[in-house]
């Protein structure tokens, strides 16, 4: 592949694609060969932050794709919206990046997976928390052996909100999210807002990751929202496995964002295997582990990733150039096991009852 590695953003519903495209300007060898929204005022801040020509500049996704001709399109659309997006840019063949979570639904999540398998794209579902030090060191301390089989899997995550703070973690005044909250995607049904949608599919995504693709075989999931919303802003899910079971929580309105100071209670996952148990937060450095030989917690180093597998777009640049496998959890295989538990999860809260596993 000559040249500069042309990567594509498209639709900025999701302020993560600030983050994502930041990861494209900072790649030595990689450059911003469009973006496209079909509101303008929504590209402005990237346009500015990352000096992005007007030509390179469109409201058009078929025009954006056939003047920037990119390797890798990211796609930041509404969830409700990732099924249809996908479907625009696929039939191009060149890699696509969707933000989490994967999906609306399972369907929309098959329509995905169909589409890019049509024309041999690779897609990718990002997950932030794939690429956390802590995470990363609890899959490798499992497939050591070092607590044994995985029995269990508990989660907790979210934070004040997804309106408090824009790309870059840059924070929202509580006067600019009251303003924004009555029109946001992100707090009505029909766009898949909601914590559930926004979460769980985290925790459901590498807590498969964790089991080594093992599914659980019902689901059964409540949930919470103020007076007048449409969403949730809080769910506890239970997943049934055939040893037991794992929690899995989800929560706007945490007491303090975790990428600042960790809220209690803490946001990340616990691990409990046969022989031993892992603590592992996000945003730390070191994971707590026990084991029957250590049974006092103590700490383990979960040092910083190394290139070219420490964030999405370098990991997929690596990916697309060398043939080299996925990580686990942006793998659709794997994020469409986490897909069925957000599906019957958001059933069972809907029907209120525990239900089988769909799909």
């Amino acid at each position: 592949m000559a040249g500069p590695f042309r990567v594509a953003g498209i639709n900025f519903d999701h302020m993560h694609m600030g983050d994502l495209l930041r990861q494209v300007h900072d790649h030595p060898g990689a450059e911003i060969a469009g973006i496209c929204d079909a509101d303008p005022a929504r590209m402005a801040t990237a346009i500015a932050t990352f000096s992005i020509p007007p030509d390179r500049v469109f409201t058009d996704v078929a025009a954006c794709l056939e003047a920037a001709d990119p390797d890798l399109v990211i796609l930041c659309p509404a969830t409700a919206d990732h099924a249809r997006y996908v479907e625009m840019v696929a039939p191009r063949g060149r890699a696509v990046l969707v933000e989490k979570p994967f999906a609306a639904s399972l369907a929309d999540a098959d329509r995905m997976i169909a589409a890019c398998r049509a024309s041999g794209a690779l897609l990718a579902v990002n997950w932030p928390l794939a690429w956390y030090p802590t995470h990363n060191m609890t899959k490798r301390l499992i497939d050591a052996g070092t607590v044994g089989e995985v029995l269990e899997v508990h989660f907790y995550d979210g934070n004040r909100g997804p309106l408090w703070h824009l790309a870059d973690k840059v924070e929202v005044t509580a006067e600019e999210v009251a303003r924004r909250k009555p029109s946001s995607w992100w707090y009505k049904a029909a766009s898949g807002g909601g914590s559930l949608l926004d979460y769980l599919g985290y925790g459901a995504t590498l807590g498969t990751w964790f089991l080594n693709g093992e599914a659980p075989t019902h689901v059964c999931a409540t949930t919470w929202g103020a007076p007048g919303l449409e969403v949730d802003e809080q769910s506890v899910t239970v997943l049934r496995y055939a040893r037991g079971l794992s929690v899995m929580q989800t929560r706007w309105g945490t007491f303090s964002d975790p990428w600042t100071r960790q809220p209690q209670p803490r946001c990340g996952f616990v691990v409990v295997g046969s022989a031993g148990t892992i603590a592992s937060w996000d945003y730390d450095d070191h994971v707590m582990v026990q084991t029957r030989d250590r049974p006092d917690a103590h700490p383990v180093p979960a040092p910083p990733l190394s290139a070219p597998n420490r964030a999405p777009v370098e990991h997929l640049i690596h990916v697309i150039r060398t043939g080299a496998p996925l990580h686990g959890p942006l793998d659709p295989a794997i994020a469409r096991t986490g897909q069925r538990i957000v599906d019957t999860a958001f059933a069972s809260a809907r029907e209120r009852r525990e239900l089988p596993l769909v799909g």
